[in-house]
């Protein structure tokens, strides 16, 4: 029979976490992983496996309790317009209560991992994509309800929305500036708006 457990997998995974997330996936090793998990080594690879293993478990945590969670709730309780705004209101809101200027850990697995591993590069890809089809479902929705300006596609105004996305996720760890991040915000924001009055709703298929 297999023995249990002898530590908390659920605290010892959020330690990981916030080590991959702080140093970077090449700079933590086992030993920085062991110590903050408060685990042996044998425990790790018997409860998590090898060092990209473990990764992968942070990195889908870490998502499945971020942006998928926001997604989720947002699109529940708001009307679309409103859901895109809240979304970055959070973004940056984390963005500048984060001390450590540690950033978004599925970007920086983007740019530091993804390049290089195929599989990291496809997790972080799909997330990727889930994240710009919340944005075009509610580009569409908003459009329809004429909250949303029509002059541009839903296609590259969730693409837009995206790129605005990583970049202040990017920018933030540099320059955590609110009138920056906001005055990111602004001009896109301008794009969802413009030319809403009087517009034409787009017709329902």
């Amino acid at each position: 029979m297999a023995r249990p457990r002898e530590f908390d997998e659920a605290a010892a995974l959020d330690a990981a976490i916030l080590c991959f997330w702080a140093r970077g996936y090449e700079a933590t090793s086992i030993r920085d992983l062991t110590r903050h998990m408060g685990i042996t080594g044998a425990s790790l690879y018997n409860a998590f496996g090898d060092k990209r293993s473990l990764y992968q478990r942070a990195l889908d945590h870490y998502v499945e309790h971020g942006s998928v969670e926001r997604v989720s709730r947002l699109e529940a309780d708001m009307a679309p317009r409103q859901a895109i705004a809240a979304f970055f209101d959070e973004i940056i809101e984390r963005s500048l209560g984060d001390p450590q200027r540690k950033g978004c850990l599925l970007v920086n697995a983007a740019v530091e991992v993804a390049p290089h591993d195929s599989g990291f590069q496809k997790i972080v890809a799909d997330v990727l994509i889930q994240i710009e089809g919340f944005f075009r479902r509610c580009v569409t929705a908003g459009q329809r309800d004429g909250s949303i300006s029509i002059a541009q596609s839903a296609d590259d105004l969730a693409r837009l929305l995206l790129g605005l996305l990583l970049g202040i996720r990017v920018l933030a760890r540099a320059r955590p500036e609110r009138d920056l991040l906001e005055g990111m915000l602004r001009p896109a924001f301008a794009l969802l708006d413009c030319h809403i009055s009087g517009q034409e709703k787009i017709p329902h298929d």
